[in-house]
């Protein structure tokens, strides 16, 4: 198979059956906060790092709707 076939093969594979996955997860022992979203419409994520990572992940707008699921780490 060449490098253009298996690009082809790759851009054309099916996404819609992709389970969506909405979650916000929070690393207390190193403040970081990663809001991520897996679905039929790509991944998407973003990651910050907090002095109250917490707090934080409590104020953010994907909390607030109530369709991202919490995560909260510690990693020792």
């Amino acid at each position: 198979m060449t490098r253009n076939e298996l690009k082809q093969l790759w851009f054309n594979l099916d996404y819609s059956n992709v389970k969506e996955v909405k979650q916000i997860i929070v690393e207390t022992d190193y403040g970081h906060v990663e809001i991520m979203s897996e679905g039929p419409n790509g991944y998407n994520s973003f990651k910050t790092s907090q002095e109250n990572p917490i707090e934080y992940a409590y104020n953010t707008k994907e909390y607030k709707s109530g369709e991202y699921e919490l995560v909260i780490t510690n990693k020792i």
